[in-house]
């Protein structure tokens, strides 16, 4: 797929459709662009020939398969771009293309790869490309916390002023830091079956999201590279569901918490919103005279 034009756009088109299949309204999907790229990117990923598809070519190839994706299915989509902890030298242009990109569909910047990498939050491409971020208007969130410390989620909050957490499940090895999140209603991205197979989580111990949920913590349920992981969003309700005791009553609640975390504006949010309150037969915001 990498570097292929026509597999790009497609693979972005058919990720709508599983969403569609899948009963989703609204999805935010990330990825690399730089990892699709085989032009203009240094080093060239996967062992890959130079070619001529570079990583702004990626953004709108994956923007357009996305749109008419959207038209045909009826998701609504946003995207996310990542940058890589391991090549810091592409987080500046990651952002530049999450800016120009902005009335597309891309709506954040996202630091995602090897958390174990020694200080990689702190690298200054990823710092510089956060600052510009927060500068620029551009949302962020960053993988922190899956099999990385707590000091890795404090760095990402503290340095990289993320406003979602990917995972963050090694948030509660500070109950300190946990507890202030929960007041700042930080958003943790929570993908149960994904802590599963990659070992986050150790079977025969309470998960995170055990805890989340207990706590009435702001968190969403994801899918988490659902082509290598083989799953569906289904995937992971029906294992919190049957595993950790998950009622109907908390999936409407985390679904709400994931709607009023989203990076949409704010106009769209509501809508999106009084979506899932008529769908789910709750006080609307209109009728409850609030406003998210």
């Amino acid at each position: 797929m990498e570097g292929c034009r026509e597999a790009i756009k497609r693979i972005a088109y058919e990720f709508m459709e599983m969403k569609a299949k899948e009963g989703v309204v609204y999805v935010e999907v990330r990825y690399s662009p730089h990892l699709l790229a085989n032009s203009k990117v240094e080093p060239i990923p996967w062992n890959q020939a130079e070619g001529d598809v570079t990583p702004d070519e990626v953004v709108a190839l994956v923007d357009q398969g996305l749109q008419e994706g959207e038209r045909d299915f009826g998701v609504k989509v946003r995207s996310i771009l990542c940058c890589m902890r391991h090549q810091p030298s592409w987080s500046p242009e990651v952002v530049e293309l999450c800016k120009k990109y902005q009335q597309q569909t891309v709506v954040a910047i996202d630091l995602a790869g090897d958390e174990t990498i020694q200080g990689s939050s702190l690298f200054p491409g990823h710092v510089q490309a956060y600052e510009e971020a927060v500068k620029s208007g551009v949302h962020r969130t960053v993988h922190a916390g899956e099999v990385g410390s707590a000091e890795v989620v404090r760095e990402a909050v503290d340095t990289l002023k993320t406003e979602r957490l990917g995972h963050g499940y090694h948030t509660l090895e500070d109950e300190a830091l946990y507890n202030r999140l929960r007041q700042e209603n930080m958003h943790f991205e929570v993908c149960p079956w994904s802590s599963y197979l990659t070992g986050a989580w150790k079977p025969g111990t309470e998960h995170a999201v055990v805890r989340f949920k207990n706590d009435q913590a702001n968190y969403s349920l994801n899918t988490d590279d659902p082509l290598i992981f083989k799953s569906t969003l289904d995937t992971d309700y029906q294992m919190t569901k049957q595993d950790m005791g998950f009622t109907e009553e908390e999936f409407k609640r985390l679904n709400i918490n994931a709607a009023k975390s989203s990076f949409l504006p704010e106009d769209e949010k509501n809508e999106l919103l009084e979506l899932l309150y008529e769908a789910y037969g709750m006080t609307s915001l209109a009728s409850a005279g609030q406003h998210a």
